[in-house]
């Protein structure tokens, strides 16, 4: 699978990093994921498969449980202690920092990248500081990993309350979030460590994995910016054309 990376300056030293959404398709389990924890177990233990391939499939499952549930939540009736918890989910959603949101969508199966940058800038720059959000992802997020896994039994004494259990869900959540973000950013740092090797084939050449692609209309609706930095329409034109999630973008732009 190929993912389309955009990479460009957004605010004064912030530059935005996201992945285009019609390249995004698919990150969802697939069909071969258990819905059940019998059938799991019983994929697991049937099939013999490196732990690594079953720690892979335990997360899809409590994936696809989380999303079955959020989507139960998003459904429910205005007013409803079920869309109390819907919105406070959100209020938490906001908070999550978009170098996470951009790292978790680099999944296991993207196998090459086009990196789109403004014409003007240096593509040694632009590669480095994608290294650069790869190597700090893989250190920050398998620090935060740990921290969510230990968490886990702490939250999860709350089961015996008759409300329920936000702690324990919100940092079920955030152990699989980290999880993926540390996936993506030790995926995007193979990328980049072939990139030596794909600058010796030709740009047509369909296997490369790594191509870097300047920009002329990103460098053009770059330049509509003021110098506090690019206003929420020009974003907005940005993310129309190249197919990225205005809210996520915005976030870079919100950064301290």
């Amino acid at each position: 699978m190929k993912a389309r990376l955009v990479v460009f300056p957004i605010k004064g030293r912030n530059w935005c990093f996201s992945r285009s959404i019609e390249h995004s398709a698919g990150q969802s389990p697939s069909g071969d994921t258990p819905t059940t924890l019998r059938s799991l177990w019983k994929k697991i233990s049937s099939e013999s498969k490196p732990i690594n391939a079953n720690a892979e499939l335990v997360v899809d499952f409590i994936s696809d449980k989380m999303n079955r549930a959020w989507m139960g939540l998003e459904k429910a009736p205005e007013g409803s202690m079920k869309n109390k918890i819907h919105g406070l989910g959100l209020r938490l959603l906001a908070r999550v920092k978009p170098s996470e949101i951009f790292l978790k969508s680099i999944s296991k199966e993207v196998t090459a990248v086009e990196v789109t940058y403004p014409s003007s800038l240096d593509p040694k720059l632009v590669r480095r500081r994608l290294y650069h959000i790869a190597m700090r992802g893989t250190i920050l997020h398998k620090k935060f990993l740990m921290g969510s896994v230990t968490l886990l039994p702490l939250t999860s004494v709350f089961m015996v309350l008759p409300l329920p259990n936000i702690p324990f869900f919100w940092v079920l959540f955030r152990t699989y979030s980290h999880w993926r973000a540390f996936q993506g950013s030790e995926k995007l740092l193979q990328l980049i460590s072939n990139q030596s090797q794909c600058q010796k084939k030709q740009e047509s050449d369909s296997s490369t994995s790594w191509v870097l692609q300047p920009s002329e209309e990103l460098e053009r609706l770059l330049l509509k910016g003021k110098e506090e930095g690019l206003d929420e329409g020009d974003i907005q034109d940005i993310c129309k054309l190249f197919h990225l999630n205005k809210l996520d973008v915005l976030k870079y732009r919100n950064q301290v």
